[in-house]
């Protein structure tokens, strides 16, 4: 049996997967996922600070949701993310369509045998290819 301190509340708990959070605290994190969904939902052009205000949740938490795919940015949103790849920008999750489809053409190959058709994936340096913050008022 794994036993661990839950990260938010230190209570014990026995640990199987995922974040490392008590069955409790897990279920308040879900009740807030669910609030800053519908918070997204009716207002659509909110940036991650204000939602995050509004909601009592870290914008960081909000980024994660957005890597993990379990939120998107709206369509007409000011802020996008980039693509951990190439740097394209999207709207949530972590790499591009056009990366993901290289990605899985090359895992693909792999399982069959073959070598890859295209050269390895790698990240196109630039002078504006540098780390950007989001700065939201």
């Amino acid at each position: 049996m794994n036993v661990r301190n839950c990260r938010k509340c230190g209570r014990l708990f026995n640990y199987i997967a995922g974040y490392q959070m008590c069955p409790a605290c897990k279920e308040g994190l879900e009740a807030k996922f669910q609030e800053v969904k519908e918070y997204v939902r009716d207002h659509r052009g909110a940036g991650i600070n204000e939602v995050a205000e509004v909601c009592d949740v870290e914008p960081a938490m909000i980024r994660q949701w957005l890597r993990e795919e379990r939120l998107e940015l709206a369509e007409d949103s000011g802020i996008m993310l980039a693509c951990d790849a190439c740097g394209a920008l999207i709207r949530s999750g972590k790499y591009c369509q056009a990366c993901k489809n290289n990605l899985a053409n090359g895992f693909n190959s792999i399982l069959r045998g073959r070598t890859p058709v295209e050269e390895p994936l790698t990240k196109q340096r630039s002078k504006d290819a540098r780390m950007r913050f989001l700065m939201d008022d």
